[in-house]
C-alpha cells in the first residue's frame, strides 16, 4: 500500500495541477474535461486506461458523449497518495495533447 499523503502536502501538490479541484471529504481530487465530440472523449479514456492499467491504480470516472469527469483517490490508503498526484500529471499530460477544454 502506498501512504497516503499528508494535508500539509497537499497544497504544494495540488498548485502543479490546475484545474484539479480537492473534495478534503472524500479526500479525492477531480476534473471536469470537456473534448471536441465522443470520439476525442473516449481516445482520452483509452489512453489513460491503458496508463493505469499499467499503474494498477484507476480512475473513478464517467462519459457522457464529450464530457469526462475524473476522481482519484486510493481506496485501500482511504485518501490521496503519490499515485493519484502522479495519474493527475499524467492526464494533464494527455489533455494537453488532445485539445480537450478545461
Amino acid at each position: 500500500m502506498t501512504a497516503k499523503l499528508d494535508s500539509a502536502q497537499l497544497p504544494g501538490l495540488l498548485s502543479q495541477l490546475p484545474g484539479w479541484s480537492l473534495d478534503s471529504k472524500a479526500s479525492s481530487i477531480s476534473r471536469h474535461l470537456e473534448f471536441a465530440d465522443f470520439n476525442e472523449a473516449f481516445a482520452f479514456m483509452a489512453r489513460v486506461a491503458l496508463a493505469a492499467e499499467r499503474r494498477n491504480h484507476h480512475p473513478d470516472w464517467s462519459n457522457s458523449y464529450n464530457v469526462v469527469d475524473v476522481t482519484l483517490t486510493s481506496h485501500d490508503a482511504k485518501g490521496l497518495t503519490m499515485k493519484d498526484i502522479e495519474l493527475a500529471r499524467f492526464i494533464d499530460r494527455t489533455v494537453s495533447g488532445s485539445g480537450a477544454a478545461a
